[in-house]
């Protein structure tokens, strides 16, 4: 270890791929959570899966009230070119040669370093905590990610690193479980705090020109953990646009996500029109929370499950999922963070089945728990015990309806299999033959 890091000279290196993140990492500044350091630099990634043509955060309209949280704004894009900074990562023996290079591009000197990412299992967090093989890490949540689990195993090696989760704490009351595997300790950043930063934030913004009463639609990050498949989401969205129209709205502010592709954006904004109601879109994509700020509309919805969240706890908003908020078909929804924020959204949301009641906090973080462990069963296994028990306690379709038959069969819990060949799968014996063949007929397959 060199002098200059025995001697506290320290860089935090905060990485942004969203606007959402860049106004979490300046709210998080201006509560003190951040700490001190040498410098504070701002690492934009553009992750689209085609950068050149969806603007970077820091390129859009309300980012230049939040650039003086940070002493310098770097692009992770340029860094890299013409690697691609969503896939890209180092390979190990790699990894000193990068570090000494951007030691020199970004003028990090000898400086110890420490890492804010939004993910460290993969993306640019993953790249930079195998280049930066000393620095310890901060990972951030800006929306429901926190509350479902690590989407998949984590090294102990990357694992331990992790010093803190800092999130927006949208359900109050109910405990992150997001890299909880390693006993990380949760922060959240105040709601006055990000309302602050939105509302400075859509000074900047040009005006909608909708009308008062007008309602937002969000569009969903197609790359997200359990987003709808694009049928899916195409239905649901219909039957949110009818619902709208016959609840007597008449104006509707599309509000994409930055990730959409055009050409779902076009699909989306023709069926407002073709069934009778104003369009307005705001000029270049606009951060969603500085948009809540300018218009105060008298309806947030859509199937942005975290951003309609944060419109009712955060901006006080009538918030609505509109129906969107429906179990996917198959278990493939639960994949990565699996359905958790639809799961949360249904149950604390108008517009579905959970008839957005205000749930029990104990009941709802079972059923969380239980929707986690079936996503990732080797990260959270000490959730088994409660998971058996709570499907066992709820038979009834409200609550099955989000844990697919088939995936229930494969991890023999309640409600996958008839009640008699339950301890037959159970037996250890058993599991580990299934889990041969199942390995043996995905090698056969591929």
């Amino acid at each position: 270890m060199t002098a200059n890091r025995r001697n506290g000279s320290l860089v935090r290196l905060l990485v942004a791929s969203t606007p959402h993140g860049a106004a979490l990492l300046a709210a998080a500044a201006d509560a003190g959570l951040l700490g001190t350091a040498r410098e504070r630099l701002l690492l934009v990634a553009n992750t689209a899966p085609v950068p050149e043509t969806v603007p970077a955060p820091d390129a859009l309209p309300g980012f230049r009230p939040l650039r003086d949280r940070f002493d310098r704004v770097l692009s992770w894009n340029a860094a890299l070119a013409p690697l691609h900074p969503a896939a890209w990562a180092p390979r190990h023996d790699d990894a000193p040669l990068w570090e000494r290079q951007l030691r020199s591009l970004w003028d990090l000197g000898d400086a110890a370093v420490e890492l804010v990412v939004e993910r460290v299992e993969a993306g640019p967090g993953q790249a930079l905590a195998r280049i930066f093989p000393d620095a310890p890490l901060t990972v951030y949540a800006t929306g429901l990610s926190a509350y479902g689990p690590t989407p998949g195993r984590l090294g102990p090696l990357v694992g331990t690193r992790v010093r803190r989760l800092l999130h927006p704490g949208l359900v109050p009351g109910l405990r992150p479980l997001l890299l909880a595997e390693f006993g990380v300790a949760a922060d959240q950043v105040p709601g006055r705090v990000l309302r602050a930063v939105a509302a400075r934030a859509a000074r900047e913004l040009p005006d909608p020109g909708a009308p008062e009463g007008a309602v937002v639609l969000l569009g969903q990050d197609p790359h997200a953990p359990g987003a709808l498949p694009p049928g899916e989401e195409e239905r649901a969205y219909g039957r949110l646009l009818r619902g709208l129209r016959e609840a007597g709205h008449r104006a509707v502010v599309l509000a994409p996500h930055p990730a959409d592709p055009a050409h779902r954006v076009r699909g989306l904004a023709r069926r407002v029109a073709e069934l009778g109601l104003e369009l307005y879109e705001p000029q270049g994509a606009q951060p969603v929370e500085a948009l809540y700020e300018r218009l105060r509309p008298a309806l947030v919805t859509g199937c942005s499950f975290g951003a309609l969240l944060a419109a009712s706890t955060v901006h006080g908003l009538p918030a609505s999922h509109g129906g969107t908020a429906v179990p996917s078909a198959g278990s493939g929804a639960y994949e990565g963070g699996g359905p958790v924020p639809a799961v949360i959204a249904d149950a604390l949301l108008p517009g579905g089945a959970g008839h957005g009641d205000p749930a029990d906090t104990a009941e709802l973080a079972r059923l969380v728990r239980a929707v986690a462990f079936c996503a990732q069963p080797r990260v959270n296994p000490e959730l088994r015990d409660g998971t058996e028990r709570f499907l066992a306690a709820h038979p009834e379709e409200r609550v099955r309806r989000w844990f697919p038959r088939r995936l229930l069969a494969s991890l023999a819990l309640p409600g996958g299999l008839p009640a008699g060949l339950g301890p037959v799968v159970r037996n250890p014996v058993v599991r580990r033959a299934a889990r041969r063949a199942r390995a043996l007929g995905r090698r056969a397959r591929g």
